[in-house]
């Protein structure tokens, strides 16, 4: 299950993977936690994503059994990667202790990812017989090729350091300065304009599969666009 608050003026939203010991996610918990992201309330600017008890997220619950169950839990993974990935909001993740699987790929899709220097990233499905491939859909694209493969042929665990070396990661720190320091990082974002992190998100998004050139051209419409919504 996930918990969901908003405390004071409601710019911030918490979310609380609240399934200890492993905050396995549920189908239903994805669906709910999909539609926030797509639809946030009115006024809301960042969402902090974080779990109870020892870890983070050790991935998500297996629950389907036929081939067409399968294909519908996978969809809903899926929706819930794009959310995080197209979602207004910016998301924060406040990683205290392990990730594993589809966890990993949570920290990975959100837009700050702060980590406790104990916290280790692991992609165990070598484990079960089974390869990644939602995993591998993104991986390799953010850490390489190389360090996708070994990652989940092996499934050995990387600590936060490695972790944030391969670009999952925007910052390690010690587990007592963990809030602290997302904290911080929650306040500098939301001193900042709403719709202008919005369009920094989809602007990395658009120019993702672009080559230089064709990135460049892109740059020229979307700053005439900027400018006539700054004089607005």
């Amino acid at each position: 299950m996930i918990t969901i608050t908003t405390p004071g003026d409601g710019r911030l939203i918490e979310v609380e993977l609240n399934a200890p010991p492993g905050n396995l996610l549920t189908v239903a918990a994805c669906v709910e936690l999909a539609a926030l992201l797509r639809h946030p309330p009115s006024g809301a600017h960042v969402l902090r994503l974080r779990g109870a008890g020892g870890a983070f997220c050790l991935g998500r619950e297996r629950a389907a059994t036929t081939p067409a169950e399968l294909r519908a839990e996978t969809a809903t993974l899926v929706e819930l990667h794009r959310a995080v990935r197209d979602s207004p909001l910016v998301t924060v993740a406040s990683v205290h202790g392990d990730a594993a699987g589809f966890g990993v790929g949570l920290v990975a899709m959100c837009d700050v990812a702060v980590a406790a220097s104990q916290a280790r990233f692991s992609f165990p499905e070598v484990d079960i017989n089974l390869a990644p491939a939602l995993g591998l859909a993104w991986l390799p694209r953010l850490v390489g090729e190389r360090e996708a493969f070994w990652m989940t042929a092996t499934g050995a665990p990387i600590d936060a350091d490695r972790a944030r070396a391969l670009d999952l990661l925007n910052d390690v720190v010690p587990p007592a300065d963990l809030d602290s320091e997302v904290d911080r990082r929650i306040q500098t974002l939301l001193a900042g304009p709403p719709r202008i992190h919005a369009e920094i998100k989809d602007m990395l998004r658009a120019m993702r599969s672009l080559d230089d050139d064709q990135a460049l051209e892109t740059s020229i419409d979307r700053l005439a666009v900027a400018a006539l919504r700054r004089a607005d």
